[in-house]
């Protein structure tokens, strides 16, 4: 990582542009090294060095760049073949010109160089040059003379009055400065003409070669240049003590030249200097010239390039990053933005397609936003529809199941969900027994009706079963085609509830019709028996007594209907206590085995009146009573009253029968709405009749020719008011079973376990007295 991080910072544009200003910087001192002799020998090849490394170094960084550019060329890189045709361009674009110009410099170079030498003009040079080289060697002898005499005049002089002593010397020789030295270069004293405030407070200092050249015992006598026209003389001499070990000491005598002489000296001088390093390096200077030409040629070259590639990349950089974008955006990254590069057309493009992405991005969010919200709805409006009663179903406009809930599969009893996405046909063929569910849906949704309503029955296990449709158009949305939405409650329950609240009515108002008259016909009757029979003569009385006989038994039998419809009708306050279910049934079954002990008064008349049982005819009672059946909340008389009833039913049904049986079972049943006691009693019978099965436990419904059908009715409205169920069914190969549930009550549950032992069967045969 560190590597390649380094590696892109190498090859990129800071490091060629510092390198570019560097090559330029060198190149630059070559050719002032290249017209100057003094530096062209100390200068000129290390700067050569440094300019091919340099070219190096850039050539290597170019063709990396180079071979980077090919790899994404290959790899076809976004981008890659835009940035080569441009590189192509740009590199052509520069090379050609600054062959041309390379060219046409050397040629000119060369001919100028040849036309610099003339033998004239350097003879001219040379005997100008004698003529004032001479008459400055006079000078500088006599000045030289001069600087050595007074180097002995300041042998004995101490340092401290160096000063005096310059003073005397300079003004008894004429000179303009005089400057005593130590030997490591230390001003010790200072004299000149122009005196401490008007001149310059720092004397002019000998360089360290002079200095050097001094201390070895030598003189220096030179003419330098001051300003750009005068020279002035500068004569450097050792001054050495008498004192042994005293270290030596330098004077300088600065004495300027006319100005006259100096403007003659220096301009021959500087000319036949020039013309000199001319004709000496008349070759090196056409190499040099040429090496340098060359090598600005070659580094414009290089420098092209990298700014070809460098201009390429930029240029290329927005296209890149706008393919990028839309690739990105394609494959749905509405996030993505674009880094502006600058204020022109590719920046305004990148701008405007940044401001697209956030556009879309923020559209994109609302949509997520929208889902969500829709999704938190459809999740709230699923909670409700798995904790509403009512089932709902939900159809498009083909009539195919789209949506459901746990109600409305539990109300009618089937697995919806392999229907789903299916139409309402494909729902009546896998499930027969919702043909008239379906069809009613059918009907009412083909009539066109924005809501309808309508009640259908469905066969049950224990009988029909009503339910309450109530149906509503789906209104058309833009990708949904509406359709319609169905709720239905199972309304059997309510219509049984009604139906039993009217047949109580008419019980009510039955019984209080006939109560009224009973008693006064049961009393004339008694009266005419007893005044007419003693009068009757013989064949009179027995006819008499026949009929008011016969009057009384159907009154005390009238009587004994209108009390079963005041049982029936009136709403009893149960007196509910603990009881054990097991031991009221052998209870009510051993007064079954007693016989003519059984008083039958408070029992309906349709179980009464059934016809006698003739002891051929007695059935066995059969018992498997659970007996770790816990107890139960009820009240013992009213349970007492349906066991009656239903052994009553019982034996009637297995009138005639050959080998009667009646069974009579307890067990305990736990699910998730809790424990349960189940009394079952069934027999071996014909059964029940079919057209009878779905109004079996209303009042006045009977098989039989004699009776009122309230038998059934009553112990339903017994079982009832404890809070349970009852179920009749028939029983495959013959006979029927009604099921009775009671509620068990937890903390009897809790408190009866453990204490009773294991089931036992029971079996009885009853006898007649």
């Amino acid at each position: 990582m560190v590597r390649s991080t380094l590696a892109r910072y190498a090859t990129g544009i800071v490091p060629l542009v510092v390198l570019s200003v560097l090559l330029l910087g060198a190149l630059l001192m070559m050719d002032a090294a290249t017209q100057s002799s003094a530096l062209s020998g100390r200068l000129y090849p290390f700067l050569l060095v440094v300019s091919i490394f340099g070219i190096i170094l850039l050539l290597t960084v170019i063709l990396i760049n180079l071979y980077r550019l090919a790899g994404q060329y290959r790899a076809r890189v976004m981008g890659s073949r835009l940035t080569v045709r441009l590189l192509g361009m740009f590199v052509l674009l520069a090379v050609i010109p600054v062959s041309v110009v390379l060219v046409f410099s050397l040629q000119a170079v060369n001919r100028g160089i040849d036309s610099w030498f003339d033998v004239k003009t350097g003879q001219a040079l040379d005997d100008a040059l004698l003529v004032g080289r001479s008459a400055l060697d006079a000078i500088t002898q006599d000045q030289l003379n001069t600087a050595k005499e007074m180097a002995g005049d300041l042998e004995d002089s101490p340092d401290k009055l160096a000063v005096t002593a310059l003073d005397f010397l300079r003004e008894k020789y004429g000179i303009s400065e005089l400057t005593l030295f130590s030997q490591d270069g230390a001003i010790i004293a200072s004299s000149s003409e122009a005196g401490p405030d008007t001149g310059s407070l720092i004397p002019d200092q000998p360089s360290e070669t002079i200095l050097s050249q001094v201390r070895q015992g030598d003189v220096y006598a030179h003419l330098d240049p001051i300003g750009k026209t005068d020279l002035q003389l500068r004569v450097v001499v050792p001054v050495y003590r008498r004192e042994v070990g005293a270290p030596m000491r330098i004077l300088q005598l600065l004495q300027p030249l006319p100005t006259r002489y100096a403007q003659l000296g220096q301009s021959v001088q500087t000319a036949f200097a020039e013309y000199e390093k001319l004709v000496y390096l008349r070759g090196p200077l056409k190499f040099g010239f040429t090496l340098t030409l060359g090598l600005v040629a070659l580094l414009t070259m290089l420098i092209s390039v990298s700014a070809a590639i460098f201009s390429a990349r930029r240029l290329v950089a927005p296209v890149r990053d706008l393919a990028a974008g839309t690739r990105a955006v394609a494959e749905g990254d509405y996030r993505k933005q674009l880094p502006v590069t600058g204020k022109d057309e590719f920046g305004v493009l990148v701008q405007s397609f940044n401001d697209m992405t956030r556009k879309i991005h923020n559209a994109q969010e609302q949509i997520t936003r929208s889902r969500a919200e829709a999704e938190m709805q459809r999740t709230y409006l699923e909670t409700v529809l798995t904790h509403l009663s009512s089932g709902v179903l939900s159809f498009d406009q083909r009539h195919h199941l789209r949506t459901h809930n746990a109600a409305a599969a539990h109300i009618l009893r089937a697995d919806l969900q392999p229907s789903e996405g299916k139409s309402l046909l494909h729902l009546t063929k896998s499930q027969p027994e919702l043909a008239g569910f379906c069809q009613a849906i059918r009907d009412a949704t083909e009539q066109g009706r924005g809501e309808w309503q309508a009640e259908v029955s469905l066969p049950g296990q224990h009988g029909k079963r009503s339910l309450l449709l109530r149906g509503t158009m789906l209104p058309k949305l833009r990708r949904k085609k509406g359709g319609f939405v169905v709720v239905f409650d199972d309304v059997t329950a309510l219509i049984q509830a009604e139906r039993d609240a009217a047949w109580r009515e008419v019980a009510r108002r039955l019984a209080h019709e006939i109560r009224n008259p009973l008693t006064p016909i049961q009393l004339s009757a008694e009266r005419i028996r007893h005044k007419c029979l003693v009068q009757a003569g013989h064949n009179e009385h027995e006819t008499l007594d026949r009929a008011t006989r016969t009057i009384v038994e159907q009154v005390e039998a009238l009587k004994s209907m209108v009390n079963a419809f005041s049982d029936y009708a009136r709403s009893v306050q149960v007196q509910a206590t603990a009881m054990d279910l097991n031991d009221l049934i052998r209870d009510v079954v051993e007064l079954y085995n007693a016989g003519g002990n059984i008083s039958t008064r408070s029992l309906p008349q349709d179980a009464e009146s059934s016809g006698e049982i003739t002891p051929a005819a007695a059935p066995v009672i059969e018992l498997d009573l659970d007996t770790k059946l816990p107890a139960i909340t009820a009240d013992a008389g009213r349970l007492r009253q349906v066991l009656h009833n239903l052994l009553l039913n019982a034996r009637q049904a297995l009138a005639g029968h050959e080998q009667p049986v009646i069974r009579i079972g307890t067990r305990t049943v736990q699910d998730v709405r809790g424990a349960t006691a189940v009394l079952t009693i069934q027999d071996n019978g014909p059964g029940i009749p079919e057209v009878l099965m779905d109004h079996l436990f209303e009042p006045y419904v009977t098989s039989h020719d004699k009776g009122t059908g309230l038998g059934l009715a009553i112990v339903k409205k017994i079982v009832e008011e404890h809070s349970g169920t009852l179920t009749a069914e028939n029983i495959a190969g013959g006979g029927a079973r009604i099921t009775i549930r009671f509620p068990i009550d937890e903390k009897t549950l809790s408190a009866g376990e453990g204490t009773r032992g294991s089931a036992r069967v029971d079996t009885l045969r009853e006898k007649r007295a």
